[in-house]
């Protein structure tokens, strides 16, 4: 009877049989820009504290999160998440709730005293920055952290800038506020408010400054013609939210018309049924697909019991409390035009919110400087026409939100720093896309996005607590494992499994894997059963 027998191969002996000349492609790993990433204006590598989150190290998280954006806690309530709408996962189920776990990790941090780490040194350089707002306090906080003297000048009494008095406190509490501005400030960057700075160039020579950051907010109300009587009490938005930092309330009455369509408008109608006005109307001259205003925002406002009157303008207002408004009808081309149709409505008082300018009285005199349209012109490096004076946020034509400014705040401060010191910053290079098609989306299981809780509507009439609420750790977890990880490995072990090669090796905790050529017959499984898309096949080499 014959015996049975075996042969037992190894790998690493001249008796394998080595299987590399068969290619004609090979696998390589690569590394691609996820498109949450690519959507932030603040430039946040969100996948990147993503992926500490997920593993609970929400302290790594928040640091990592707060290299690139130095106010998580505010960003996490004001900012309307762009990245979300490029999220990948949205085209799975729902996307990823990044603005509720970054909050969660700004809350998270202001709760256990989280601090930046200090400078490790002193440049010998200072640079001023002018205004306290989300782009001035960024720029601040990234200059300090290369080790430079930084000085605020902000003409408001307290910092915070359009944050502070363009933002209820329904939406941004100030105790947030105050908290990630001071940790700021306790890096040691200088703030010195109440003074308005009307030469930029006389205040840089008295402080002996080697260059200056100018983020002076959109503080000037726009306004427009409407014939009023004598005793009609007409106001601007931006004066209404800044006098509700005051110890005096504004007084709108009980009935309060607001003519604009952006989100200040429906900011000042939600702050007006909050100081008990029993109607507070939107009237706006295009339809709610045109309306500038984000379209969560215009829902929060109609349960509120805000109204809104579409394809409206208003042609006067009468000194017995009454608005005359004509009706409007768009054109073939989409235009609002007039109707000739009138409408009366009956109003305590009439909010402009039609935008705003921004003050450039500091710049007269400065030479080489363009003025656009109100803003100031910038280069690439967010430098003016003037060296050394740099420029962003509303003062800069770009998009007026919180985390544009932010991200501007953090770019302007690499391009100073290089400035100062003689070596040019250059951004890197940036990966290909991770696009959609490249994930395989059958190894994740359907995971609805969390809803974060809201304050009950008919508590909010009466009060100005906070009325969108954050998650608690469970759900935050839950959230930011929803994370595709998308074009960039995750140490899954997916390719290492299905290789029928034995050609994967695995490199250890966070070192990922390596392709052993000799054994690697370029069959291509493992990029086809890759979750994530962070594999490509190639031509071979010949």
């Amino acid at each position: 009877m014959n015996k049975p027998f075996a042969i037992t191969l190894d790998v690493g002996s001249s008796l394998a049989n080595k299987t590399g000349s068969w290619r004609t492609e090979r696998p390589e790993y690569v590394d691609r820009l996820p498109p949450c990433n690519t959507a932030c204006p603040a430039g946040e590598n969100i996948q990147g504290w993503l992926y500490h989150a997920e593993g609970g190290d929400y302290e790594r998280a928040w640091r990592a999160l707060v290299e690139d954006n130095p106010l998580p806690a505010i960003m996490g309530r004001v900012c309307y998440h762009p990245c979300e709408g490029a999220c990948n996962r949205a085209l799975h189920d729902a996307p990823v709730g990044i603005n509720s776990v970054e909050r969660f990790l700004g809350d998270e941090a202001l709760k256990q005293g989280w601090a930046f780490e200090p400078p490790a040194g002193a440049s010998g350089k200072r640079v001023l920055v002018i205004g306290a707002g989300p782009s001035g306090l960024s720029a601040a906080c990234h200059l300090r952290r290369f080790g430079h003297a930084v000085k605020i000048v902000e003409a408001g009494p307290l910092a915070g800038g359009m944050m502070r008095f363009g933002i209820p406190k329904y939406r941004l509490p100030r105790d947030v506020l105050d908290g990630e501005v001071q940790r700021i400030l306790d890096l040691g960057v200088e703030l010195e408010l109440g003074r308005k700075v009307t030469d930029i160039r006389a205040e840089m020579a008295a402080g002996k400054f080697d260059a200056a950051f100018l983020a002076v907010g959109a503080h000037i109300a726009k306004r427009a013609y409407i014939p009023a009587g004598s005793a009609a009490r007409m106001l601007d938005a931006v004066s209404v939210l800044r006098d509700m930092e005051g110890a005096d309330r504004p007084m709108l009455g009980r009935r309060v018309v607001v003519y604009g369509g952006g989100n200040t408008a429906l900011d000042v109608a939600r702050t007006a049924r909050r100081l008990g006005a029993s109607e507070a109307i939107i009237v706006y001259r295009r339809n709610r697909e045109k309306m500038p205003a984000h379209d969560f925002e215009v829902e929060e406002a109609l349960q509120e019991g805000v109204m809104i009157k579409w394809l409206s303008t208003i042609r006067h207002m009468a000194d017995a409390g009454t608005l005359t408004v004509e009706k409007m009808a768009l054109d073939d081309k989409g235009f609002p035009q007039p109707t000739g149709e009138f409408e009366t409505l009956e109003a305590d008082s009439l909010v402009l919110a039609l935008g705003q300018d921004v003050d450039l009285s500091l710049l007269d005199g400065v030479p080489g400087l363009e003025i656009r349209d109100g803003v100031v012109a910038v280069g690439p490096d967010m430098m003016t026409g003037y060296p050394g004076i740099f420029a962003g946020g509303d003062m800069v034509p770009s998009e007026r939100t919180v985390t544009v400014a932010v991200g501007h705040g953090k770019k302007a401060a690499r391009y100073i720093h290089g400035w100062l010191c003689g070596n040019p910053y250059r951004p890197g290079p940036k990966h290909e896309p991770a696009a959609f098609g490249n994930l395989n989306l059958w190894y994740y299981s359907d995971a609805p996005k969390t809803v974060r809780p809201m304050l009950d509507v008919a508590r909010r009439s009466s009060t100005f607590d906070e009325v969108v609420r954050g998650l608690d750790e469970t759900n935050a977890l839950f959230e930011a494992r929803r994370c595709l990880s998308c074009g960039n490995c995750f140490e899954c072990d997916n390719c290492y499994g299905v290789c029928p090669d034995n050609a994967i090796i695995k490199l250890g905790p966070g070192q990922r894997y390596e392709i052993n050529t000799d054994y690697c017959k370029g069959c291509g499984i493992c990029v086809e059963e890759c979750p994530c898309g962070a594999m490509r096949m190639v031509p071979e080499k010949i």
